[in-house]
């Protein structure tokens, strides 16, 4: 009986040995499988490491292989660095990879700084020996050479030109007594967090196919819309004689803070022909602010497009206010003004509205908030605006009629031909902006009165 037993057991555990998927195969013609051939990452600058990447390496026979080699052709002096399944390492041997299965190789990229301008591409391969069989999985990157600007205050007079991109970190501080010129076509990239805060003056001077991009300095696809990575521009009371013209500023936290009203007879801010989008909480934000807006796009943010507190006053005429961003779970509207920021703290308000479009997903995205006997002038003419407030009904305005856009996913919010919005506008050839802003649409075209309503003329 007893030896019957381990008879069958023998055979038992032979017939296991047998069937068992790990007993290494030394077959040529084996070759592994690759969840990607190639691996790319976008623009990464330079001495700023990229995100990982991963590259599932798969067995798909029956039976176990090993790995004669894996390594990374650059070696140690490649700017790649892998880690293969939890180890880094540059070159690993006899890597046993068992019969359906599969391991991880992660893969990021530090490039060095070098006197290129313009992009340049770093490439480099990882190389897989299997039973004689070579292959190959393709690294490539583009590196960026930038000026870093690591928590600083501007003390002085400065000019930023548009010959290499500027990557931003912590704060950067342009004091009450300094000037930041920032020139056509340059970029600003911000590190998380980091923000510019503007005691001073600043004077973005961007143009039509140039404009001044302030973004996040994460440039890999799966960033491109992803908003509060950095905290946005801030100006303090002290500043003054503040312009942006052709900005693109998106992906922050709040875009625009304005902390005051002028002290002279200009706005505190004068935006023009830019475009906010995607931010975390507000595109504009005004505390008690004296600002001027025209031919802007302001869109999709996660509580309001403008947040205007504690009275200020507001001149906005032929911009595209729309928040239709279905990542944000919104209750609030796109545009709020109220001349209270708190139960204790009033002031007086002045808005003006002018051939405006104010559209999004809720019922009421326009919101007028008085409170108490201060002064209060609010003027609301020919705009189309999203909301059920019935006295704003008249006055030239359009309610609720869709704008007809021809797109919503690119933040243009261009006008589709047949548009409720077209020939709607009030003639501003009159206004003392028309020469210098009003003249012309976001576009660049001439604007003919009675205009298209919003930032473009529908062409």
């Amino acid at each position: 009986m007893k030896a019957t037993f381990l008879l069958s057991l023998l055979i038992t555990t032979l017939c296991l040995l047998g069937c068992r998927k790990d007993l290494i195969t030394s077959d040529p013609s084996t070759k592994l499988e690759f969840s990607t051939d190639s691996i790319f990452f976008d623009t990464v600058f330079t001495s700023t490491g990229s995100v990982t990447q991963r590259i599932k390496v798969f067995n798909r026979g029956k039976k176990a292989v090993r790995i004669n080699e894996i390594k990374l052709y650059g070696g140690t002096s490649s700017h790649y660095q892998i880690n293969i399944n939890g180890q880094a390492a540059h070159y690993l041997q006899n890597i046993e990879l068992r019969g359906s299965d599969s391991l991880n190789v992660f893969v990021k990229v530090t490039i060095n700084p070098n006197s290129e301008l313009t992009p340049f591409i770093v490439t480099d391969s990882i190389g897989f020996l299997t039973n004689g069989n070579q292959q190959q999985v393709i690294l490539q990157a583009y590196g960026q050479n930038a000026v870093f600007v690591n928590d600083e205050a501007i003390n002085t007079d400065e000019v930023w030109d548009n010959e290499l991109p500027y990557v931003l970190y912590k704060a950067i501080k342009v004091n009450p007594a300094a000037s930041l010129t920032i020139k056509k076509g340059a970029k600003l990239y911000f590190h998380k967090d980091a923000e510019m805060i503007i005691a001073g003056t600043l004077k973005v001077e961007g143009e039509l196919n140039k404009p001044v991009l302030f973004s996040s300095d994460r440039l890999e696809q799966i960033y491109e819309n992803e908003p509060g990575q950095w905290k946005g521009l801030h100006f303090l009371s002290s500043s003054k004689n503040n312009l942006i013209n052709y900005a693109v500023i998106k992906n922050g936290t709040i875009g625009i803070r304005v902390d005051s009203l002028s002290e002279n007879s200009g706005p505190k801010l004068l935006l023009a022909n830019s475009m906010l989008y995607n931010m975390e909480l507000v595109g504009l934000y005004g505390y008690q602010a004296e600002i001027a807006g025209f031919n802007n796009v302001i869109a999709n943010c996660g509580k309001h497009l403008i947040y205007g507190i504690n009275g200020g006053h507001y001149n906005l005429k032929q911009n595209t206010f729309v928040n239709l961003g279905i990542q944000f779970a919104r209750n609030t509207p796109g545009l709020f003004f109220s001349n209270q920021a708190d139960e204790h703290t009033r002031s007086a308000f002045n808005l003006t509205l002018i051939n405006n479009i104010i559209w999004g997903n809720l019922q009421d995205e326009l919101i007028v908030e008085k409170k108490g006997t201060l002064p209060f002038s609010q003027v609301i003419r020919n705009n189309l605006i999203k909301t059920r407030d019935a006295t704003l009904e008249g006055f030239g305005n359009f309610i609720n009629e869709n704008p007809q856009f021809k797109t919503i996913r690119v933040n243009t919010y261009t006008l589709s031909t047949g548009s409720p919005a077209g020939n709607k506008g009030e003639d501003l050839s009159e206004d003392t902006y028309f020469n210098d802003w009003l003249n012309k649409d976001l576009n660049g075209r001439g604007r003919v009165f009675p205009s298209d309503l919003g930032s473009y003329e529908i062409f």
